[in-house]
């Protein structure tokens, strides 16, 4: 199994790319985060990989910049009809933080709106993962920390997703969360987020 992938960046697409490794040139499938996060053609790229295998089928290799995407990717795989190519346009489609409110909430309007993801699938979405990923609905107190099952938006909502995604629960992280900068990068804020966890 591939799980990383270090290379020249030969060629880029908006949804995949071509990264030489070893004298050998990978195609990958990508989301819109790692499109974005892609240094210059011929410069080296480095991608976290999830090697995706079918019965008499070619391998297919899923790229991702951080490893929470990764896992909210290789979560979305558990249900029934939901494949690789749409579980990257979730991802694509909605970050981390509103993707983990909409399932959390049942919204399913929300869900159906990403390409590939009908009714039936938003709803399985949203019953199979709601354990696994969030639980949302409570408006933040004014104590400054946020209550069990609360999911914040913007940046901090995407370290909840984030932190869901890595197995933290939200009652070991809501008041790391209150403490975040979020006028600082995501990656920084993830970073700062796991770091105070580790001291705990």
């Amino acid at each position: 199994m591939i799980a990383s992938l270090r290379g020249a960046l030969l060629e880029s697409s908006p949804d995949s790319v071509v990264i030489e490794a070893g004298g050998v040139g990978y195609a990958v499938t990508i989301t819109a985060a790692a499109q974005r996060a892609l240094p210059p053609l011929g410069s080296t790229a480095f991608l976290l990989i999830h090697t995706h295998s079918v019965q008499d089928g070619p391998l297919q290799l899923f790229g991702f910049v951080e490893a929470e995407e990764r896992r909210v990717f290789q979560t979305l795989l558990s249900v029934q009809g939901v494949g690789p190519k749409v579980a990257i346009a979730v991802i694509s489609s909605l970050p981390t933080g509103e993707l983990v409110r909409a399932i959390s909430a049942g919204d399913i309007a929300t869900l159906t709106k990403i390409r590939g993801v009908g009714r039936k699938i938003a709803e399985r979405m949203s019953v199979e993962l709601r354990d696994k990923i969030g639980v949302a609905g409570a408006q933040a107190n004014q104590g400054g920390t946020m209550p069990s099952g609360f999911v914040p938006p913007g940046r901090i909502g995407e370290v909840h997703g984030a932190l869901m995604a890595l197995g933290y629960k939200p009652s070991e992280f809501d008041a790391v969360l209150s403490k975040l900068d979020e006028t600082q990068h995501l990656a920084e804020l993830i970073k700062q987020a796991l770091a105070a966890l580790r001291r705990k």
